[in-house]
């Protein structure tokens, strides 16, 4: 009732209209526990293992008026809505409006250090900004760090560095990474908050690119930025059953089958194709995997990804 009162007197003329103002800014997506259904399968490929800082998060990005903003996780901020300092300390950072300059269609998503529940963090820590993603909105994707990297060590910007790069990480070995999180932590002074999960390759069910975290109860930098992060490849038995056994003449065989159907090949016809294939190479190999694996345990969820992964190696120009 109260809207409908206030509509009607802005037509009436008594009040002025509300005037939304325009705005880039772009909430950071949630991250999801790793183990539910949003990041099932995160972790086949290869993972970017990086700390979780306890800080509030913030980013920074040009505005329509080709001006350096900032936002908090839910909203824009300004002088009277600012986030602890984030707002006036990055507005008066060069580095941001350099980069910003260089790199317009670039936002930059970092967390805010500032004294939250962990108080381990060194005192050089504080009240720093620490990117930890960036988005490309012109092409609408998160950059690899690898790519991104660069571009902020060249203009200074402080990011956080990957403690390991994993290739099928298993949820045993990222639990033990918890121990390894010691970034920006005082010497003898315990480990981090957790971890984040990211597979810049993956779509969850829903098509989205999404990242995981496992947090630990209890709040030495063992890898720096000069260092590099720690190559770490682990092989599970779907993905060397998919490598093995999956062929090019199977491949092709569906193929051929779905252009007689179809009368010709389109990409609208990839579902059909991967569902297709998944079916006959477990029906076709299933005997000889469990006569040489020795009956193991498979999980066919992640089997079906690792096929859909080798039809790609295997048929590229199809994708």
């Amino acid at each position: 009732m109260k809207k409908i009162i206030l509509f009607l007197l802005s037509i009436l003329g008594l009040i002025a209209p509300k005037v939304e103002a325009e705005t880039n800014f772009k909430a950071y997506q949630h991250i999801e526990r790793f183990g539910t259904d949003e990041v099932d399968g995160i972790n086949i490929g290869t993972c970017w293992i990086f700390s979780k800082i306890d800080g509030t998060n913030g980013s920074v990005f040009l505005g329509k008026d080709s001006k350096v903003h900032t936002g908090s996780r839910k909203r824009e901020l300004s002088k009277s809505d600012d986030n602890y300092n984030f707002h006036k300390t990055i507005i008066k950072d060069k580095r941001f409006s350099h980069f910003l300059c260089k790199y317009p269609n670039l936002r930059l998503y970092c967390e805010w250090l500032i004294p939250h529940t962990l108080k381990t963090y060194r005192e050089d820590a504080w009240n720093k900004a620490y990117v930890f993603d960036v988005y490309d909105d012109s092409q609408h994707r998160y950059l690899p760090y690898e790519t991104y990297q660069p571009l902020l060590e060249k203009e200074g910007i402080e990011y956080i560095s990957p403690l390991a790069v994993i290739k099928n990480p298993t949820e045993e070995r990222l639990i033990g990474l918890l121990e390894k999180n010691v970034f920006l932590i005082k010497d003898g002074r315990g480990v981090g908050e957790g971890i984040v999960i990211k597979n810049y390759e993956f779509r969850n069910k829903f098509g989205r690119t999404i990242w995981a975290k496992i947090v630990r109860n209890e709040f030495k930098e063992q890898h720096g930025k000069a260092m590099g992060a720690t190559e770490i490849r682990e092989s599970l038995i779907e993905e060397k059953i998919a490598m093995d056994y999956l062929s090019i003449p199977l491949v092709d065989k569906v193929l051929a089958n779905i252009k007689n159907q179809r009368g010709g090949w389109k990409s609208d016809y990839i579902p059909q194709l991967l569902g297709t294939v998944y079916h006959d190479f477990v029906t076709e190999e299933i005997w000889m995997i469990l006569r040489k694996y020795k009956y193991p345990r498979i999980d066919f969820k992640v089997l079906n990804r690792f096929i859909i992964q080798q039809v790609k190696v295997l048929k590229p120009k199809l994708f």
